[in-house]
């Protein structure tokens, strides 16, 4: 039987995306929600353009009560009753019980080699930092942020005269493969991490 993956989102969901068109044919896995913290992310249409139901929980309705936030995000989730949730590009930190009720089954697709650049800004970071690598990390997900034992990571070289944009564009393209890699492994069972080059 497959199991039933939804995916967090805010923006335009392109990791969604390669993740939804990874899962067909023998994958064991198959999406059953995109949910958006605002309604307008454009990855919602992208969705059900592919045939996935969605949801919006737009945080700003709860004028920073997030623990409200987060009971309404989890009706939509526990309506849906996924195996697995992918956060793909989802900017909201997630408080300990929610992350709780989910440990063990949540990933998150984070662009750096964890452990390194935690948080936000990671390309500007390596370039500052020097670092002739960067890449992207997928994880489970646990109560600190981008932490949890890693699934998988690509790697790609900073070269000469990169920017943040240039290098967060060839990043992106390693983690439409990373992601959809591991999410096929894991939904399998197997927690070995998957690496690319």
């Amino acid at each position: 039987m497959s199991k039933r993956v939804a995916i967090l989102i805010s923006g335009g969901g392109s990791n969604m995306v390669a993740l939804v068109r990874s899962m067909t044919g023998d994958h064991p896995a198959r999406p059953v929600l995109v949910a958006a913290n605002d309604p307008a992310a454009g990855g919602l249409d992208k969705a059900r353009d592919m045939g996935v139901e969605t949801a919006a929980v737009d945080h700003r309705a709860f004028g920073g009560d997030r623990a409200a936030f987060e009971a309404a995000l989890m009706a939509e989730l526990e309506r849906a009753a996924p195996d697995i949730i992918c956060l793909a590009g989802f900017m909201r930190v997630l408080g300990a019980g929610f992350v709780t009720r989910w440990q063990g089954r949540m990933l998150n697709i984070h662009p750096s080699l964890l452990p390194k650049y935690r948080g936000l800004d990671t390309h500007a970071r390596a370039i500052a930092a020097g670092d002739t690598e960067a890449g992207c990390t997928v994880h489970l997900v646990t109560p600190a942020l981008d932490d949890g034992p890693i699934l998988g990571q690509a790697r790609v070289p900073v070269l000469p005269g990169d920017t943040p944009d240039t290098l967060a564009a060839r990043v992106l393209e390693q983690e439409h493969k990373l992601y959809p890699a591991v999410l096929r492994r894991f939904a399998a069972g197997d927690l070995t991490p998957v690496t690319m080059d």
